[in-house]
């Protein structure tokens, strides 16, 4: 990543990274990466895109492994620290790792695996090599492989070049106004676009500091904030309902306290999933802040959001990033009017170049004349994009009509004992999908007669859920999303 390296050599003694109680310089982040690249060459020139994969905690070591494989000329390939074996089989074999950088904690873990593949296992305690010349790697090879949530099928590796990177940091570092003087904490996994893009890489871009902790739980989130030192903050919607609820049980006095705190913040984000009205309003109540709701895939990106510097319209996601065109399209690929839905196609730099090894899915994925079907649905007013829902979940097809579950969801999370919940379709004979809803209850019981009454005074008739569950919790992926697929077989199984 030659940029990110460049703009690091111009912040040598400024920090980087706070990691595990540990202040790191951006000099001691290039000679650590550079320590590494050369290690992981082993007398090479170039890695020339070999695959090399690396499961290591968020933190300085993350951060060094994988700068020290973009500078070395492979193409980093992140592996979630919670997956299974399986999950981690599944992408040392899609990928065709040549080399695993892990840990201590996940060698016991990684070395039957690697063993049995032939591939190469590191440990970042011991990685570091004689630095030398590195190779020139141009901005157009392929520098990652992500791999999807796998929410709607299996995990796909989504491939970007450093092209695409530096198209999806620089974009966001000019439209969010970041300054060297950020410090930013993260909270989210490294295996997604949300947390190695938006937070790590683009903090590093700036000169900016960004800071980790180790485990995250809402106490350690309130307690650096109230350090005094971080000044942005990016998260999905259920940590920022977490912060809710922690901060609703604190003595007023604490309450106070961090709700000053929270107000000198210049950003907070929310990304990943869709962020309910209802938790947007109550965080700008207790922080002063109004979160800025932008949306984006792995394979683009992020390619709208609300304004740094204007309004921010509840429930909308906002307008185009500079350099990415949005286009919204019906089901027959022709455009639709505003106050229509349609298909969220992309197009522009930060746009993916390929699913690894999959050139008919990679094909299928954009239209004849070059647009990336995202398979979300939106419409378009004059208050901006605002999301519908995803074609094949979020969208219900019942009794003729084509109903938004996350429409559904939000008037549900607007009763007063339900804390959260999710709606899906569920095949039928008679209705094509029948609509279910889970509940997660803010109290022990609720009246599901009472509440049936109550949606069909805030709802048409046919959008009303037929089949409810009441869960402890909601099924969902390392980032926080609603799995609702696996909801879906929670619901065929009972029913």
């Amino acid at each position: 990543m030659n940029q990110l390296v460049s703009n690091a050599q111009r912040s040598l003694d400024r920090t980087a990274i706070i990691s595990n109680g540990q202040d790191y310089s951006y000099q001691e982040l290039l000679d650590a990466s550079c320590q590494i690249a050369s290690y992981l060459l082993d007398g090479r020139s170039d890695l020339q895109e070999e695959r090399v994969a690396y499961m290591i905690q968020p933190g300085f070591d993350y951060v060094k492994v994988q700068w020290g494989i973009w500078r070395a000329g492979g193409i980093a390939v992140p592996i979630c620290v919670s997956y299974p074996s399986a999950s981690i089989e599944h992408v040392l074999d899609d990928a065709q790792c040549s080399t695993v950088v892990a840990q201590d904690e996940f060698l016991a873990l990684l070395e039957p695996l690697v063993h049995q593949r032939g591939i190469r296992l590191l440990n970042t305690a011991q990685s570091a090599g004689n630095t030398g010349l590195l190779p020139q790697v141009a901005i157009e090879r392929r520098a990652m492989i992500l791999y999807t949530s796998g929410t709607t099928g299996k995990p796909k590796g989504v491939v970007t070049t450093h092209k695409n990177i530096e198209a999806q940091i620089s974009t966001l570092v000019d439209a969010w106004a970041w300054s060297p003087d950020d410090h930013i904490l993260n909270v989210l996994p490294l295996h997604h676009v949300h947390g190695i893009i938006n937070v790590v890489s683009c903090a590093l871009w700036s000169g900016a500091c960004c800071q980790f902790v180790k485990k995250f739980s809402p106490e350690t989130v309130m307690g650096n904030f109230l350090k005094g030192d971080i000044n942005v903050f990016m998260a999905v919607p259920t940590i920022y309902h977490q912060l809710i609820s922690h901060w609703e049980w604190l003595p007023e006095e604490q309450k106070t306290k961090i709700s000053h705190c929270l107000k000198r913040f210049r950003l907070m984000i929310s990304g990943s999933a869709a962020l309910p009205v209802s938790v947007m309003n109550k965080w700008q109540e207790i922080s002063g802040q109004t979160l800025l709701e932008r949306y984006g895939m792995t394979e683009i990106g992020m390619a709208i959001s609300n304004s740094y510097h204007d309004q921010r319209i509840p429930g909308h996601i906002g307008l185009p990033l500079p350099g990415v065109s949005i286009r919204l399209v019906d089901e027959e690929n022709h455009s639709v009017q505003a106050g229509n839905s349609g298909e969220i196609q992309v197009k522009g730099n930060s746009v993916f170049k390929e699913y690894w090894n999959k050139p008919e899915v990679t094909t299928a994925s954009f239209t004849e004349d070059g647009w990336f079907k995202t398979g979300d649905i939106a419409m378009l007013s004059d208050r901006g994009y605002r999301i519908v829902g995803r074609n094949s979940v979020d969208i219900i097809k019942s009794g003729g009509y084509k109903i938004s579950a996350l429409e559904i969801e939000e008037v549900l999370r607007t009763h007063t004992d339900i804390k959260d919940c999710a709606v899906v379709g569920i095949p039928d004979v008679e209705w094509e999908e029948v609509i279910c809803a889970a509940l997660i209850l803010s109290g022990k019981t609720i009246d599901l007669e009472s509440l049936k009454l109550w949606i069909r005074d805030h709802l048409p008739g046919y959008k009303v859920p037929r089949q409810y569950m009441i869960l402890d919790d909601l099924p969902r992926n390392v980032m926080g999303k609603v799995t609702k697929n696996e909801l879906k077989k929670l619901f065929v199984k009972k029913f």
